[in-house]
């Protein structure tokens, strides 16, 4: 059974070029949905335990012993919450695996791509947009699977550009000579929507904002709400988190725009990784229990299936902004 929706259409249509299946799983309830989810996990759990026993390591073809994997966590938010992250899934996966399994937090944005073009991981908790950075940099990766949002259930989220409650800023049009706080040029949700969007109004950022400010997390944007920067630039999920820990309140902030729904940033393997780790990997995220988080900052359910062109929409936008590079 294959439980990877249409990844990249708005939520208020149906996928016109989607399959049967793809149109139903939109169409579902919120109950079905989870029903289907739970199905999906546990056939997906029979075929792959067929293939490689649980309690086996997965070996080289030209070694018995076994697959080093390696992963590299993008900073999308906080380091220590990162870090605080891996524990509970690192015991999930090397418990599925029968394996250890190394993750390492990257400095930034750029220090993972690099780490992960060098191919000193042969995995990545990375973003759409790096994603291609990746692959135009001679990675070989590939997207794997992506976490299911707890409240739309569905694998995609939004970017949202937020001003603290009493601003007098109310559109993307008010923006204009203030101060913007973005995450990082490689940020889908965090720089590139927002970006996209303020174009299309003919504001050019580094000409018509009085400041333009990167955070490099999430976490860190938020800090500069109200103080060094007029409105910050982040996404609905890590909101959500924000208003749960007691960071930001509603009463305090304001949405004043919000993007159409685009993919959550995708789990990459190498294409080098054996076809039996391979399989078991799907095993061990689609059946990663409940309270596990993702480690980029989705409120999810779990992890779906994911294909490459589940993800043309986000190289589509970089080359809207003309961000991409010829092979």
């Amino acid at each position: 059974m294959n439980s990877k929706p249409c990844l990249t259409q708005n939520l208020s249509t149906s996928c016109t070029n989607s399959s049967p299946l793809e149109r139903g799983f939109l169409q579902m309830s919120s109950c079905q949905l989870r029903r289907f989810f739970w199905i999906a996990i546990a056939l997906t759990s029979i075929s792959c335990s067929k293939i490689t026993p649980s309690n086996s390591r997965v070996a080289s073809p030209q070694s018995s012993e076994p697959v080093a994997l390696k992963i590299i966590v993008q900073p999308a938010q906080d380091r220590s919450e990162q870090e605080r992250m891996i524990p509970p899934l690192k015991a999930h996966l090397e418990k599925v695996l029968g394996q250890p399994v190394d993750f390492m937090v990257a400095k930034d944005y750029e220090d993972s791509i690099n780490v992960l073009v060098a191919g000193q991981v042969n995995a990545a908790y990375m973003g759409g947009a790096s994603y291609f950075e990746a692959l135009e940099r001679g990675a070989k990766v590939t997207p794997l699977v992506a976490p299911i949002d707890r409240y739309t259930l569905r694998p995609w989220y939004r970017a949202c550009i937020l001003v603290p409650a009493k601003s007098s800023i109310k559109t993307l049009a008010d923006l204009k000579n203030k101060r913007v706080a973005f995450v990082n040029r490689s940020s889908t949700s965090g720089y590139l929507k927002p970006l996209a969007a303020l174009r299309e109004l003919g504001i050019q950022p580094e000409r018509d904002l009085a400041a333009v400010i990167f955070g490099d997390t999430h976490d860190r944007t938020a800090a500069m709400l109200g103080k060094a920067a007029d409105a910050i630039a982040t996404n609905l999920a890590t909101y959500t988190r924000w208003k749960q820990q007691g960071k930001l309140s509603e009463q305090a902030v304001r949405i004043i725009w919000q993007s159409d729904p685009f993919p959550h940033s995708p789990v990459l393997i190498s294409e080098t990784l054996p076809p039996e780790l391979v399989e078991k990997l799907k095993e061990a995220f689609l059946t990663t229990p409940e309270g596990i988080q993702d480690l980029m900052g989705a409120e999810t359910i779990g992890y779906t299936l994911v294909e490459a062109e589940d993800y043309e929409a986000v190289q589509d936008l970089r080359q809207e902004l003309n961000l991409t590079k010829e092979p």
